[in-house]
């Protein structure tokens, strides 16, 4: 009953209230691939996707994939605002790090030497991204492991590309001697479609901890970042295409100790390589799609200790990490209402690691030895859309089976009906899942008999397209099982008993005239962690979500004057967040805040155009972490070249 006296808020709620994002102004009807893995308009599916384009990723040049993502409805990064190579740590509808997978055109990418195989978002650039589609929800139906949450797909791949030679390049500075350059070249000749890019960030940043005193002399702490990709595909025939792509990504960047603790000389220098090929079978009947993903990432901690006092004078932590991954999927039009997906995939995951440091007592130096597990699965959905296109269902289910538990499985229910040609209600019950990661395995601290984390996930949603009004209103509901956290008293992973998040995500755009929009997105979370006590190590219930605000809202006001000129004036909020602080010590409450953003842009000519981003304009100080700076305030400008 209370279920149903809330969904009926809901709507009388959605008839009046603002705005979401500009990447989703448009894109609330768009062609989307990552809902069911088949292209489709999203009034097709139930799944709840938002799109951002290509328009929004260029009038952000001066920014990070990660700050975009930020300011998507139900998305939290910290690290995203803090300095450049900072931890990008993801939270989507209020699930724990590691539920979100990150996916680089359609493939999962992550990294098995971190604790929860989450992968390194300052691996991309924006110059390097064509388009993001964020699906939010459990997809590990579809996905698999991690999927818990939703997936964030970053596509690179271009689309519609028909001269055989286009280049394009931008060249821009700002504040904290910071450079970004990136050129592109690209083409079709015959049935070879080619494209490669390179990019390249500078920046002397701002100290990553947080000197409190005003008085410690916090030292910059600086960042340099290069990606190498490439990418060819061959239309062997009408039907049948092959890819292949590469992408070489490393970055140098200076941090601290810790909260509050500067450090002189303390730096990561971390890299990943990624490569694949694939192919495609497509008719009117069947579309076959095969997958290899190839990848390695390595990681080295160095800290030479002389600025500081303490133990250690030197200490050096090095990872290496591998992965692999294979899939193989079809659609089949079983008729005019009937699609059938189905597919099997196989996951590889392996890494060690060296750790040595000397202090005055002599050297120290530990190994995590080669380990490896593995998963394969199998997967179906059954996709109706009846002929009047009013009624659509996604019904789905998945075997997955792993090298160490054995094996679960998940299903997905999805579906949607439209009202009328400006109405659509939509819902799913679907269960996620989350296997645990080698170092909670089979580290010092892992626990071989650990349980993969499961989830159950209900939503409901409306979505309504009133002449220059869009808007989308979602409840959310999410309760984790077996959830694997550490053990403060035996120091081991363990699976904790239990998580509820309820959730709310409201997502719309206005479109005033030709040329002024306003739109926005507000997120609301309230979720219980039944886990251990951070100060007396028994169980307890915690009414809020750590470093996740319980408010959260993004709005935008945009100008365009005759395709030549572009403003947009950006306004966040971010309510109080809790974050822990020491040792038996209770959490510490972080001050929510508001910033203020704008970036513009002028086309010359067909060649060139010029831009300009201001960040944090009222210099506010906030912290997401506590004891790290945030970003203070920041301002670029460049030009973009393109024949």
């Amino acid at each position: 009953m209370k279920k149903k006296m809330f969904f009926v808020a809901a709507v009388i709620i959605s008839s009046s209230a603002l705005a979401q994002e500009d990447s989703a102004s448009k894109n609330l009807d768009e062609v989307i691939v990552t809902a069911n893995r088949l292209q489709q308009k999203q009034s097709q599916t139930g799944k709840v996707v938002t799109v951002i384009g290509k328009d929004v990723l260029e009038r952000n040049q001066g920014r990070t994939v990660a700050q975009v993502l930020n300011e998507q409805a139900g998305i939290t990064i910290n690290g995203a605002l803090n300095n450049a190579g900072s931890v990008q740590t993801v939270y989507m509808r209020g699930a724990n790090s590691g539920r979100v997978l990150v996916l680089m055109d359609g493939i999962p990418v992550g990294d098995p030497s971190f604790i929860n195989n989450e992968f390194d978002l300052n691996f991309f650039s924006v110059n390097d991204v064509e388009r993001i589609e964020i699906a939010r929800g459990a997809q590990s139906t579809l996905y698999g492991s991690d999927a818990v949450a939703g997936v964030i797909n970053i596509i690179t791949v271009k689309q519609n590309v028909k001269k055989p030679f286009n280049l394009k390049s931008t060249l821009s500075g700002g504040n904290l001697s910071t450079f970004r350059g990136n050129v592109q070249l690209y083409g079709k000749a015959g049935k070879l479609t080619y494209q490669t890019r390179f990019s390249s960030v500078n920046t002397k940043g701002f100290s990553a901890a947080y000197d409190s005193t005003g008085k410690q002399g916090f030292d910059r702490d600086g960042y340099n970042g290069i990606i190498a990709n490439a990418s060819v595909q061959y239309q062997a025939t009408n039907q049948l295409s092959f890819r292949s792509f590469i992408q070489h990504s490393a970055y140098k960047s200076d941090v601290d100790g810790g909260a509050f603790r500067d450090d002189k000389d303390f730096t990561i220098n971390n890299r990943n390589f990624t490569t694949g090929a694939g192919f495609q079978f497509k008719n009117d009947a069947v579309a076959i799609t095969g997958n290899y993903q190839y990848s390695e990432n390595k990681r080295n901690f160095l800290n030479d200790s002389g600025s500081i006092s303490g133990f250690a004078k030197y200490v050096r932590d090095d990872y290496f990490s591998k992965s692999q991954f294979a899939e193989l999927f079809a659609t089949v039009k079983l008729s005019k209402s009937f699609t059938l997906l189905q597919g099997a995939d196989y996951r590889f995951g392996s890494y060690n690691s060296q750790f040595l440091s000397i202090s005055s007592f002599g050297p120290f130096s530990n190994q995590f030895r080669d380990t490896s597990v593995s998963q394969s699965s199998l997967y179906a959905s059954l996709i109706y859309a009846s002929a009047n296109k009013k009624l659509n269902v996604e019904l789905g289910g998945r075997l997955n089976v792993h090298s160490r538990y054995g094996s679960n499985y998940t299903y997905t229910f999805n579906p949607s009906y439209a009202i009328t040609d400006k109405w659509r209600v939509f819902g799913s019950i679907a269960t996620g899942f989350k296997a645990p990661g080698l170092y909670q395995l089979y580290s010092g601290f892992g626990d071989e008999d650990l349980k993969p984390e499961e989830s159950k996930n209900y939503e409901i949603g409306i979505q309504n397209k009133a002449g220059k009004l869009t808007h989308r209103l979602v409840y959310f509901y999410r309760d984790i099982k077996n959830g694997i956290d550490f053990d403060n008293v035996k120091f081991k992973y363990f699976n904790f008993p239990e998580q509820i998040v309820r959730g709310l995500e409201y997502e719309a755009a206005f479109a005033i005239s030709k040329s002024w929009q306003v739109s926005g997105n507000y997120t609301y979370l309230n979720g219980t962690d039944y886990t251990q006590s951070r100060i007396t190590f028994k169980d307890t219930a915690y009414s809020y979500l750590l470093r996740r605000p319980a408010h959260s809202f993004n709005l935008a006001v945009n100008y365009k004057y005759n395709d030549v000129f572009f403003v947009s004036v950006n306004a966040r909020y971010v309510s109080e967040r809790f974050d822990v602080t020491d040792f038996k010590k209770p959490d510490a409450a972080l001050k929510g805040y508001f910033l203020l953003n704008a970036n513009a842009s002028y086309t010359i000519n067909r060649y060139f155009k010029v831009f300009a981003e201001a960040q944090n304009i009222g210099n506010t100080k906030f912290f997401d972490l506590r004891g790290f700076n945030s970003i203070p305030f920041l301002i670029s400008g460049g030009i973009t070249l393109h024949l």
